[in-house]
C-alpha cells in the first residue's frame, strides 16, 4: 500500500521509500523509513496531510505514490 492509498484517520508506518530522490524529499520534510504517522486529511485531488506528534505535513499525491506504508492496528 502507498501513502496515496491511505484513508483518513489511519495510523501507519513508513515501510520503504524505494526511489532515492523521493527519499531525499521525504527526509527534508522529516519523514523517514520506520516513522509512525497518522493520516489527518486527504484533500480530493490534492495532498495527503499527515501528522507526526504536533506537526502536520502536506505530501503531494505524486510523492505519496512512491512511499510504501503499512497500517498499524
Amino acid at each position: 500500500m502507498t501513502l496515496a492509498d491511505v484513508k483518513r484517520g489511519t495510523k501507519f508506518n513508513i515501510k520503504h521509500i524505494p526511489d532515492e530522490v523521493v527519499r531525499a524529499q521525504a527526509l527534508r520534510l522529516g519523514i523517514s523509513e520506520g516513522a509512525q504517522l497518522i493520516c489527518d486529511e486527504k484533500v480530493p485531488g490534492g495532498p495527503v496531510i499527515i501528522k507526526r506528534n504536533l506537526q502536520e505535513i502536506a505530501i503531494g499525491r505524486n510523492l505519496a505514490k512512491n512511499i510504501l506504508i503499512e497500517e498499524i492496528n
